[in-house]
């Protein structure tokens, strides 16, 4: 019993549609795994979209100084190697939805909030 209240803790009423007024189902397994891939994958690109920003100040105040420059390098770098993972991903998980019919990439805000 103490496993399954640690585990309902950790899952929010918001990721599943019913909240705690319905009995969780498997299906709900399908729409909380839906919700935090779509939402890891979106915040994983602002992360990386921010970092480019961050990397391009760094660059910009570097002032001629050679390892402030190759460290605003390196972060733009790793910046647009995550921009190309992300989207990577997203179209991985397209794929996946076009040949499974499972949709994956969907986000919907339940509305009992």
């Amino acid at each position: 019993m103490k496993r399954f209240l640690s585990f309902s803790l950790v899952i929010p009423d918001v990721l599943i549609e019913g909240g705690s007024e319905n009995p969780a189902t498997i299906q709900d397994l399908t729409i909380i795994v839906q919700r935090v891939l779509n939402m890891v994958i979106r915040l994983a690109g602002i992360a990386a979209f921010i970092m480019l920003i961050v990397g391009g100040f760094q660059f910009l105040t570097a002032g001629g100084d050679p390892k402030k420059t190759q460290a605003a390098g390196g972060t733009i770098t790793y910046a647009i190697f995550g921009l190309v993972a992300v989207i990577a991903i997203w179209f991985i998980l397209l794929f996946i939805e076009k040949f499974t019919g499972v949709k994956i990439t969907e986000f919907n805000i339940p509305e009992n909030l």
